[in-house]
């Protein structure tokens, strides 16, 4: 018997910079707004999806069930009853996906009760394998069922099914080829980010020759398998869930780039640099840094910064179906050990400022062209209609390069 899901798992993402009780009236506040969209006919999902962005995101697990599928345009209404029993014994990917589950203790509330576990992790192989045989052009991937485990924890078998079925052939599809060149296209415009608001970390890192092969992991878990904290890992997806498809990559840069001062005081070759950013920090500023990966999303979007990597191949990513994304990315070099080291370390930065980032003041209208640029800044004219239908894109990986 597999149990339900456990309710507080997920549990409620902070207010940070206030006082106890004007956190609450805020909380209050937010949670009015969110019920005001939720019954607006029809809903109001443009208000949702600024209310994922904005400080704290969508603040409760009961929240996030109410608005994670208007985000991903699913019908909780048309969902079955019970989901669809799993054949496992001829699935070619149960072996791999058992493994993977097996390993994946660590993702689930600490002191949970085995049983109660265990019966979540059933439920986390069947979900994974259902949405495989329903969609037999996805391929399953290492660090899928990082992604996967979080909507079950958070809503539940029935919904998560319904909600992974849905993300995985929209913004996971390029993860979900048979091969990594889609994936590749992608890390390739973690760079250019770099090297628009900190030129003198985007050359240390060229001169250590790092690649981008440390962000792997977190762009196709969505930072899910290096986040020990569940309050962050959720609130992350609150926004993701609400932006561009290609906002990961733009987390992960604003994540480089405030650790600025680090990474200039680390060895300059491959083997320390990449050590060195391949282990997030636990205890980062997250509504600080979601600000800044948004607003430099606004600043620098991707058809701007497709125009400075090289094509290599044409087949498009799931973010290029949206107009006016102009997609060429270089196939990224696969990084070898290196050898040069870097003659005389730079001094360290003593303006005693941690990664200082190009940053827009936030306000509610800021809010507002950010929901609206994560909908349009690629889809031209059909974003007024993407507001109520959610987004539709295409594409595509597969990958076995972390634990």
């Amino acid at each position: 018997m597999n149990p339900k899901k456990p309710r507080s798992v997920g549990a409620s993402s902070p207010l940070n910079g206030f006082g106890k009780q004007d956190a609450e009236l805020k909380r209050k506040r937010k949670v009015a707004e969110i019920t005001q969209a939720l019954n607006a006919t029809p809903v109001d999902v443009a208000a949702l999806r600024r209310m994922a962005i904005s400080e704290g995101g969508l603040l409760t697990d009961e929240i996030r069930c109410q608005v994670w599928p208007r985000l991903l345009n699913v019908p909780v209404s048309s969902i079955p009853g019970e989901p669809e029993p799993v054949e496992r014994e001829n699935n070619k990917d149960y072996n791999q996906v058992l493994l993977d589950v097996q390993r994946s203790l660590r993702r689930f509330p600490p002191g949970m009760p085995d049983e109660q576990r265990e019966g979540l992790q059933e439920e986390l192989i069947d979900i994974i394998l259902r949405v495989l045989h329903k969609n037999p052009q996805l391929h399953y991937y290492q660090g899928y069922h990082d992604i996967v485990v979080t909507f079950l924890l958070v809503l539940g078998e029935r919904l998560a099914t319904a909600l992974v079925e849905k993300l995985s052939t929209h913004h996971l599809r390029d993860f979900m080829d048979p091969t990594m060149d889609n994936t590749k296209h992608i890390l390739n415009y973690l760079m250019p980010i770099i090297e628009r608001v900190n030129p003198e970390v985007y050359d240390f890192m060229q001169e250590a020759e790092v690649g981008t092969i440390f962000a792997l992991s977190w762009l196709i878990t969505w930072f899910g398998h290096v986040l020990s904290d569940f309050r962050h890992v959720v609130r992350l997806y609150d926004f993701f869930l609400a932006c561009h498809p290609l906002m990961p990559i733009y987390f992960a840069a604003v994540i480089v780039l405030y650790r600025e001062e680090e990474v200039l005081d680390c060895e300059c070759d491959m083997a320390s640099l990449h050590h060195l950013l391949s282990q997030i920090p636990q205890d980062l500023p997250y509504e600080t840094l979601i600000s800044r990966a948004g607003d430099l999303f606004v600043q620098f979007p991707p058809s701007e910064l497709a125009r400075e990597a090289v094509q290599q191949r044409s087949q498009q990513t799931a973010s290029s179906t949206f107009k006016d994304f102009e997609l060429a990315s270089a196939q990224q070099r696969p990084d070898t050990v290196l050898r040069r080291r870097r003659q005389e370390q730079q001094q360290p930065s003593l303006d005693g400022q941690t990664g200082a980032l190009v940053a827009v003041q936030p306000t509610a209208r800021r809010f507002v062209r950010l929901a609206v640029m994560g909908l349009t800044v690629a889809l031209g004219a059909a974003a007024l209609a993407v507001v109520n239908s959610a987004l539709e894109w295409a594409p595509k990986l597969d990958l076995q390069f972390f634990p």
